[in-house]
């Protein structure tokens, strides 16, 4: 294998070596990189974050990265001053999460730095640092500790001010968290409500992703009330009507959750014309969409406003 310095690749080296990059069983690549993390020049180190994010970008390559100690460095990098450092170190990292490497991430600290990203970075490291949170919060652990360091803030800032694609990681983020209780606390806390609903527009492309949000938070009082607040309920019953298959799922199931203790919200889901979705979705839907649209058209009986939903 011919070695080469990073300091004096470019980018567009980088990219033209990327097919045939391949260091699996040769650590001594990645060695001459770490020790180049180590100097205190910022065209070096902005060179071998580069060529460790490219080279993070094969499966085959993420556990000899790892293995020969890159990640605490990477992490450490997070907070460089130099935008593109930063940039290509939350970039190799997102990309070593990809592999079995999310507890050694989480063991590095990374947490707070990656939140820091979050926080100061460009928009492309903003980006991957919320796809690295996604990626680090599979397990219940990093979850609680995501929600506790304080990620969901910058995350909804990223929901409301991102980028397309920066939205698009911010609410995946958000999804992945707000399987947690007191997460679904806090995003509500944060302002995300409004975000989300603002999402539900089909021109966003982020209907289902939203709506998954949506659904998880309307399990808790807090959720339930915001829902309502920001316009809620008029996109939930929208998504049952004209909605993806999983979409109408998870709007069906958002609507259960308001409705089954609340006639206040019984009688508002009723007012935007909810019945005839319903009764379609009950009949025509998957399994778990037909489970939830007979539940709620259940509810609305027991309740006695069936008969107010059919004028």
């Amino acid at each position: 294998m011919v070695f080469w310095s990073p300091r004096n690749v470019t980018c567009m080296d980088l990219e033209a070596m990327d097919s045939r990059l391949d260091i699996s069983g040769d650590e001594s690549k990645v060695f001459e990189l770490i020790e180049d993390l180590k100097r205190n020049s910022t065209d070096v180190q902005r060179a071998a974050t580069a060529e460790l994010r490219l080279l993070a970008r094969h499966r085959e390559n993420r556990m000899v990265i790892a293995n020969c100690g890159a990640i605490s460095l990477l992490v450490g990098l997070l907070h460089s001053t130099d935008p593109k450092t930063q940039e290509n170190a939350v970039t190799a990292l997102l990309n070593l999460s990809l592999s079995d490497n999310k507890i050694a991430i989480a063991n590095a600290y990374a947490i707070d730095p990656l939140i820091h990203v979050l926080k100061t970075g460009n928009p492309e490291a903003q980006e991957n640092s919320a796809a690295t949170l996604l990626s680090l919060s599979v397990t219940e652990e990093n979850k609680l500790q995501i929600g506790r360091s304080g990620a969901i803030g910058p995350l909804v800032e990223l929901l409301a001010n991102g980028t397309l694609r920066g939205k698009k990681d911010a609410v995946s983020a958000l999804y992945n968290l707000s399987t947690s209780r007191e997460n679904k606390v806090r995003i509500v806390q944060a302002g995300a409500m409004s975000h989300l609903v603002e999402l539900m527009n089909p021109a966003t492309g982020m209907v289902d992703k939203a709506v998954a949000v949506l659904a998880n938070l309307a399990t808790i009082p807090e959720g339930r009330n915001a829902i309502g607040q920001n316009g809620g309920i008029f996109v939930l019953v929208e998504v049952v009507e004209l909605g993806s298959a999983r979409g109408k799922e998870n709007a069906a199931a958002a609507l259960l959750q308001m409705c089954k203790n609340s006639g206040r919200f019984c009688s508002l889901v009723l007012q935007e014309g909810a019945v005839p979705p319903l009764v379609a979705l009950s009949q025509f839907g998957t399994p778990r969409a037909k489970e939830k649209a007979r539940a709620l058209l259940n509810c609305f009986q027991n309740q006695g406003y069936l008969h107010s939903g059919r004028r």
